[in-house]
């Protein structure tokens, strides 16, 4: 079995920043690309920030200059620094894993259940 489990979530004043933290556990192989995904009240889900599993990283333009990705593949973990929020921020945050376990050849997506962030005074 495979998990990807989000923290950090919260509520913070405009300006303010939060770190999100995203952990894959279980029977892994190998993670290719890890990523955050968001979906605000009413909208689709949309792309925040995505990186390779050798550092290449790609932004969506609204959060560009703002937020910064990062992992630590020794811990099988991918980070969301999130600075300067914005209330347009609020969402609900993903974490989106392309896992290949230790039990198949397959290469899955695999979904968090999703962190809340709420960027309010």
């Amino acid at each position: 079995q495979v998990q990807v489990l989000e923290s950090g979530g919260g509520l913070v004043q405009p300006g303010g920043s939060l770190r999100l933290s995203c952990a894959a556990s279980g029977r892994i192989f190998s993670i290719n690309d890890m990523g955050w995904y968001r979906q605000a009240p009413g909208k689709e889900r949309e792309l925040a920030a995505r990186i390779t599993s050798g550092g290449s990283t790609n932004y969506a333009d609204s959060v560009k200059d703002r937020f910064t990705i990062s992992r630590d593949n020794a811990k099988n973990t991918v980070y969301l620094q999130m600075n300067s929020l914005k209330p347009e921020d609020t969402a609900v945050y993903y974490c989106n894993a392309a896992i290949r376990s230790d039990y198949s050849a397959d290469r899955i997506n695999y979904w968090g259940k999703g962190t809340l962030v709420t960027v309010s005074s």
